[in-house]
């Protein structure tokens, strides 16, 4: 497979091929259809008791609510809508800091958090805020395949330890994590387990009674469904007790006060429905596009280097670094392809990646990462254009000169 210069060039007026998946899935129109009945004619407050509009709203909620429950595993009243995993993550990790300090079993201390380096930035900013409060937090390296070592993780957890957070899939390298010996581990030891599963959710099947899982966090705009609506699963049995970061109405059972968004909450159940229902499907599809990509960027740019463990991997996901030309040059350069860096780009520097330096990776090569994220909308012959104009943008860097554009 190869195109050639001209067929490169008969794009100038279309958008870019979209492979920035894991920054954001497109609204899939099934979706979209659920939610517009639930901005105009079912326009009720779901927690309005008094009238139809009410109740139909709170139903159509409640639904959701089931839906999302069944693509983990869970019961429907474990599920709590949130405005996204940020907000789900503050939740679990602060909700139970503050619950096992306000409410302490004897004279047994829970002070101790446990957090993998390699964390969401939301993860580790809510364990930094709890530091500050006086809690202790232990953050644990990974190992260069950006999997956690549960021996290490095991040494780690003491007698004070409350809860462990691990992301289930990473959002920039993709790996994915060994939650059920996690899960073992954490609940033979008596420690909540958390995991942020935004980017997991609907893309790999999820268990939280067969991983004993006690906290998930989840997004809506992960999986093919609107912004600015998540979950978070609070296990009822044995029973995890947050302390709400919201004071209110006291909806979602005291844990999360405020008028729920109906439309976005029917957005993310008929999104878990769809995941659900065509994840055996669309998962070997997917990362079938993604070998491909692969293949294709291999040949053209023999020593492409992949960062993170390629066989423990979200379908879609593909980080990898070009020696001697940076992430910011090559996107710079491919601009008929829509893809994403690891790093903070400022107007007058650029941060090498907090995540490729955990996993070892010298400042050069995480400098030079690139994340493509395939999805349920792309197609081969995106794959293959993509492929070819990417191979094509190193070449023309490299005969240039290689890594301008570093800012």
């Amino acid at each position: 497979m190869s195109l050639s210069s001209a067929a490169l060039a008969q794009r100038p007026n279309t958008p870019p091929i979209y492979l920035d998946n894991q920054s954001s899935t497109p609204l899939d129109p099934r979706v979209l259809e659920a939610m517009l009945p639930y901005f105009t004619e079912q326009f009720g407050n779901p927690h309005s008791e008094s009238h139809v509009y009410g109740h139909n709203a709170m139903a159509a909620i409640e639904a959701a609510r089931g839906e999302v429950a069944r693509l983990i595993g869970a019961d429907p009243r474990e599920i709590v809508f949130t405005s996204g995993a940020t907000e789900s993550n503050n939740l679990a990790l602060k909700g139970a800091a503050h619950f096992a300090r306000a409410h302490p079993v004897g004279d047994k201390v829970r002070d101790h958090l446990i957090a993998m380096t390699t964390e969401h930035k939301c993860v580790l900013e809510s364990a930094a805020a709890l530091e500050r409060e006086g809690f202790a937090v232990s953050y644990l390296p990974v190992e260069p395949s950006g999997l956690v070592s549960p021996d290490r993780l095991a040494a780690a957890i003491t007698d004070r330890t409350l809860l462990v957070s691990v992301m289930a899939a990473h959002n920039e390298i993709g790996v994915i994590q060994p939650l059920d010996e996690i899960g073992a581990l954490c609940r033979s030891r008596g420690v909540l387990f958390h995991t942020d599963a935004a980017q997991a959710a609907g893309k790999i099947p999820l268990d939280v009674e067969a991983m004993k899982i006690d906290l998930m966090s989840i997004s809506g705009h992960k999986i093919y469904g609107p912004k600015g609506v998540g979950a978070l699963y609070v296990r009822r049995r044995p029973r995890v007790r947050l302390l709400p970061l919201i004071d209110g109405g006291g909806q979602e059972r005291g844990l999360r006060s405020g008028t729920l968004p109906t439309p976005l909450c029917v957005g993310l159940g008929r999104a878990a429905e769809l995941a659900r229902a065509e994840m055996g499907e669309e998962a070997p599809r997917v990362q079938q596009l993604r070998d491909r990509l692969y293949a294709h960027l291999r040949r053209r740019i023999p020593d492409l280097q992949v960062n993170g463990e390629l066989e423990h991997r979200l379908p879609g996901n593909l980080n990898f670094s070009v020696p001697g030309i940076t992430a910011s040059a090559l996107i710079e350069a491919c601009q008929s392809v829509a893809m994403s860096t690891g790093s903070a780009c400022t107007s007058a520097s650029v941060e090498p990646s907090y995540v490729l330096r955990a996993l070892g990776l010298p400042d050069d090569r995480a400098n030079a990462s690139i994340r493509l994220g395939l999805g349920r909308f792309t197609t081969a012959t995106e794959v293959d254009f993509a492929a070819e104009a990417i191979a094509a943008a190193v070449s023309r860097l490299r005969q240039a000169g290689g890594a301008f554009g570093a800012g």
